[in-house]
């Protein structure tokens, strides 16, 4: 399944829905035909645990291509939202997770050229999330030097407490995208949560793909570009630390919850580490894609006075 947040309308609620060509059907809907009680948030969703999901798929089994009326929206009439428009808790950021990316980030951020032993830990505020389609904010009078990251994200959807790397994965829920931006000229004594946590330094979605739709996540094409150049371009079997390690180290000492999110690192290709060194400016437009999952966009809005970047937006 692919599984979104979306309004029908400026005036109307965030709502369930799931991706059926060029609709979207509402899940709470498609059950209320049915005399079954599904929910209206993704959150919620992920809280039924294994078997809500089960049994919301069987229902669009049963019910696909012959929707109950008032049931789905055409596509091209909703918008999305991030697929959890205010996660629980801080998203759980991996640095330093494709061999080229330290390699490029020894050169430029004075990080270590040693391969990380360990996965490297960071985390991004829930106010940082944004969807498909909102602005990133540029605040010139705080940053110089906005940054790009594309990333898998990884999503939860079973409580995982000092799991092993073989139970890891049957704790996932889904996948979706998530950039990473990042304010470089704003780290401070080695800590990354005032780069990276400021707020839309999260773009999350187009939706979340189920687990059991990716066949090998670790052979996921993904790619971003500023518009239109292409600026990263690698694939997940080059993660360092794969994601049941990932999920093993983190659930070691901190308990995994349902809806929790994973940004599982970016590959080499960031602006930092071009040369000349590239920064993001408003007017600007992100694309990022992740194979099988889909595809984000987001524009870079001027926030503040100082305009001097400005680029025209198309």
């Amino acid at each position: 399944m692919r599984l979104v947040t979306y309004r029908a309308s400026i005036e109307a609620s965030a709502r369930l829905g799931v991706l059926e060509g060029d609709s979207v059907v509402d899940v709470q809907a498609l059950g209320a035909a049915f005399g079954e009680d599904f929910p209206a948030s993704m959150l919620d969703l992920i809280d039924l645990g294994p078997d809500g999901l089960a049994a919301l798929k069987r229902l669009l089994d049963k019910t696909r291509g012959a929707w109950p009326v008032r049931t789905t929206v055409p596509f091209v009439n909703v918008r999305l939202l991030a697929p959890i428009p205010r996660p629980r808790k801080n998203i759980f950021g991996i640095g330093l997770n494709y061999v080229e990316h330290v390699a490029e980030s020894s050169r430029s951020l004075d990080t270590s050229s040693d391969l990380p032993t360990q996965p490297v830990i960071f985390s991004k505020p829930p106010t940082t999330v944004v969807g498909p389609g909102d602005p990133i904010e540029h605040n010139a009078a705080i940053t110089r030097n906005l940054d790009w990251e594309v990333e898998l994200a990884v999503i939860m959807g079973r409580t995982a407490c000092k799991v092993s790397e073989d139970a890891a994965m049957s704790h996932i829920f889904g996948y979706s995208i998530l950039i990473d931006v990042s304010a470089r000229d704003n780290r401070r004594a080695g800590q990354w949560i005032y780069s990276k946590g400021q707020d839309s330094y999260a773009p999350f979605g187009p939706c979340i793909v189920t687990a059991d739709e990716v066949e090998n996540v670790h052979d996921l094409d993904l790619w971003l570009t500023v518009n239109g150049a292409r600026k990263q371009g690698s694939n997940t079997k080059h993660m360092l630390f794969k994601i049941p390690t990932l999920i093993a180290d983190i659930s070691a000492a901190i308990t995994l919850e349902p809806g929790d999110i994973i940004a599982t690192g970016t590959p080499e290709g960031v602006g930092a580490g071009r040369t000349p060194q590239e920064w993001l400016w408003p007017g600007d437009v992100i694309e990022a894609c992740v194979e099988g999952v889909g595809l984000i966009r987001n524009p870079v809005v001027a926030i503040g006075n100082d305009f001097s970047h400005a680029r025209k937006f198309d």
